[in-house]
Parts: C-alpha cells; structure tokens; sequence
C-alpha cells in the first residue's frame, strides 16, 4: 500500500507579494484555476495501491486546506496540524508513524504541496518505479533530468546503477545550490539531478533510519505523536514536543547519511515554482515572450511576467522584468533577481507591516472578510459567511458594530435578540454586546460592517462559544 503524504507547512515567501504567510502559494491557483495543492492531489488518481492522502499542515491553515480539499472531493486519511514549522524530517516522521500504525509495511510517497509536473503518466510510472524499490528497503528520491544550469535547485549526483532496476541509481552525493560555473558543469557530466524534493520509501525505514541519525527528532516526533488530540477532523500535535524537535530537513538528517539512498532518474516536467521567474518559465508566453495573467496591456515588451489582480496594469518598452500587482501591494523586479524577493519579506518583517502576513481579503473557515478602508476611529470590511455556516458567538470591549446585508440571509444574535435580516437590512451591535452571525440562506451572505470604536485589532474578540474550537 501507498501512503501519499503532503507536506503543505511552506510559506512561499519569494513570489511575494500574491503569497503571503495566512495564505502561501500552495493555496493559490498560479498555473491552472486549481490551486497548488489542489492539483497536488489531483494528479495522484489512477496511481495503483494508493490510499487516502495524509496531509500534513500549518495549524494557521487547517481551515483552508480542508475546504480546498472539499472542493475537488478529496477525503484525506489524516490531517496532522504542525503548531510550528520544523522543516521535513519531524514532519515526515510524524507522518511515518501514522502511517506504521495503519500499516507497518505502508510505503510512503512524500510529495511538496506546491510543486508543478506537467508529465502525470510518467509520474505515475516513475512512482510505481519508486515504490518496488522502496519495497526492498530503499529510500528513494526523485532526480529530475536538468536542461539548463539551474542556480535555485539542489543537485545529486548518481553513482552505481541498481541492477535490477532501469534507470535506477545509489546517489553519490548530494550536493547544495550551486553557482552558475558549477551548474554548467554538472549538466555537462550528465551524472547530476536537480534534486526535487520528493521520497519514496517505507514509513518503517524512514524510522529506521532517523533513528539511527537523529535519534533526537525521532524522540520528538514520537512524543508530540503520542500525545496528539483530535480537534473535530484534525490530528493537533502536542506543541511542546513537537517545538522540542530541531528543525532539520529529509536531505540533511537522513538521505546524505544514509548507505540505502537511491535516485531515480526522471523527467516529468517538473518545477518548484520557487521563484517568479520560475512561474515565468512554467507559463505559456506570447511571440514576444511575456507571461501576463489578468488585466494586461503591454507595449514593446519582451519577456516579462505581468500579473494583475484587481486592476490593469501597462507596461511599455521594458524587457526581462517580473511586475505583479496585489490589492496593496505591487513588485517589480528583473528576472534574473526574482529570489531576493524573500529580503522585502524579511524587511516587511522588521517594520512590524502587515503586508507579508495577510492579504486585504483573510480568510477563515466560515468565509472571509476584506478590509475597504479604515482610520484611526473606524474601519469598512466586506464579509461573506458560506451557507450554512457561523461565526463565533463574541464580543469586543473597544468597539461597536453596524451590519447591512447586501445579499442573502442573516440570522443575528444581538444579546438576548435573535433577528432575521435579508438585502438592504440593518442591524447595530453595541459595544461589550455578545453577537453572532450566522448565513441561514442557500446562497453566500454578502454583508459590509462599519466598526467603530478606541481600538480595532483581531485581537479584541472574545470568543465565548465557536464551531470550530478557536481560541
């Protein structure tokens, strides 16, 4: 049996400013209408022996990823909610131990949630390749055919061949992210992968090992394990074990150490989409080679990433440039400097902006809201509330609220009030009055709010009863 584990624990920091850390690029639709993740999951049917995916995700995510999951009809075995990055090694072996349990001879199919292969027959092939491999005790990893001396990508290289296995090889080494010189030459050997992230192996092994190399991850793994929770369709890790664990990747703290490691030999059309440029190389470019997604006129322009999100963007007489346009953000830079993104990331960081953590429009399991204009006394927002879901029943001790629907049916709790309100009605919440909104209709509830008050932070809710067990 193949357990299909997903890691989606990423915050895509270099295609800033479209992937933010509440909602990174595995969430986004960048090559196709279906987000990353999305298509993640979806290439995986019609893979022979595969069962359910296992997910394993950000807490700050779980919402979002069960509702994509929702849409394209995919029933995850688990969902295991990371309290805090650790990078691969302790996430995969929480993942192994899951999967020992169901199974104690399940192979694992570790795959990135954001990763684009253009080619899923081969990848199908390449998988069941893989998997009779691992079978025997191996811990394989994918090597992906380079073309071009890629600078972004780790490299392996190939040693002897498995004789059994076509196209199969023991990995002589790994080696990091490359200059351009050194990238030339390990295209030119023919004996060099671009390393791409994705294992196969049995989820006993994978112990096996860890525990001999990092025995202290494993030690960590298994106690946050252990003394997980369920929280209504998730599996919450215990978050003192887990942050006990160091962060480590597969590479590091199992695969350059281990005498089993196997490479095979692959090409799939694969990218990371780790940067615009790469997203620039994946898309489908005109006769002048201009990649542009959404509201685009360009004049004398030549191979350029443009991308609009809520308005036209222009632009003339420039060449090689990534320009991407948000609701309140909007980046240009040359293509060929498109990893520095993630140092505007950071710098967001250090000035305490919001601008790297959220986007105008949040998110959150029951819909989503969008800031449309705030001062230092009040605040605009545009809600929309699913069918059929709630809010949590609050309060707020600095500001007060006005409610107008704009489309569809409101049931509120005002107090002791319950009110029924349709299009063009409104409502008014008090201050320190406790409220719920809940869309009772068929169709979503559009509704904008006017807050109002001494102090207008996320932070000043108080939640006092709530479907989904936020804090």
């Amino acid at each position: 049996m193949i357990f299909p584990v997903v890691l989606s624990g990423g915050s895509g920091s270099r295609l800033w400013p479209l992937s933010r850390t509440l909602l990174p690029k595995q969430f986004l639709p960048l090559v196709s209408k279906k987000t990353m993740l999305q298509e993640t999951l979806l290439r995986l049917k019609g893979i022979a022996g595969l069962k359910d995916p296992v997910l394993v995700c950000s807490n700050d995510h779980r919402f979002l990823a069960a509702e994509q999951l929702r849409e394209i009809m995919v029933v995850a075995g688990a969902q295991i909610l990371e309290p805090a990055g650790r990078n691969t090694a302790p996430a995969v072996a929480v993942a192994a131990l899951h999967v020992v349990s169901a199974n104690p001879d399940g192979i694992m199919l570790v795959l990135p949630a954001d990763h684009l292969i253009r080619n899923v027959a081969e990848f199908h092939k390449i998988v069941a390749t893989a998997a009779a491999v691992a079978a025997e005790g191996r811990l394989v990893t994918f090597g992906i055919v380079g073309r071009e001396p890629e600078t972004g990508y780790g490299y392996i290289e190939r040693g002897k061949p498995l004789e059994k296995f076509s196209a199969c090889y023991r990995v002589a080494r790994f080696v990091e992210k490359p200059d351009e010189p050194r990238a030339r030459e390990f295209i030119a050997s023919g004996r060099f992968y671009w390393n791409s992230g994705m294992f196969v192996f049995k989820a006993s092994r994978y112990l096996e090992e860890l525990a001999k190399y990092r025995p202290d991850i494993l030690d960590a793994a298994k106690s946050a394990w252990e003394a997980a929770t369920r929280d209504l369709d998730f599996v919450r890790l215990d978050e003192k074990a887990f942050l006990a664990s160091p962060s480590e990747s597969i590479d590091y703290a199992v695969m350059e150490k281990t005498e089993d490691a196997v490479v095979v030999e692959t090409d799939i059309g694969w990218s990371d989409i780790g940067s615009w440029t790469a997203l620039w190389q994946a898309g489908q470019p005109d006769a002048s080679g201009n990649v542009t997604v959404g509201d685009i006129h360009t004049d004398d322009v030549h191979n350029c990433y443009v991308r609009a999100e809520h308005r036209l963007v222009t632009a003339v007489g420039v060449k090689d440039l990534i320009i991407v346009e948000t609701s309140d953000a909007v980046l240009v830079t040359h293509r060929d400097r498109s990893q520095e993104v993630k140092k505007v990331v950071d710098a967001l960081k250090a000035k305490q902006r919001d601008e790297y953590l959220v986007h105008k429009r949040v998110y959150r399991p029951w819909g989503y809201y969008e800031g449309l204009d705030s001062s230092d006394r009040f605040q605009v927002k545009r809600i929309m509330v699913k069918p059929g879901s709630k809010l949590s029943l609050q309060m707020h001790h600095h500001r007060a609220e006005h409610w107008v629907v704009v489309s569809g049916t409101a049931r509120v709790i005002r107090g002791d009030e319950t009110l029924l309100l349709s299009e063009n009605q409104s409502t008014y919440i008090p201050l320190g009055a406790k409220h719920r909104l809940e869309n009772v209709g068929k169709m979503p509830l559009h509704m904008i709010e006017v807050q109002s008050g001494s102090y207008l932070g996320e932070d000043d809710i108080v939640r006092l009863e709530d479907d989904y067990k936020r804090q």
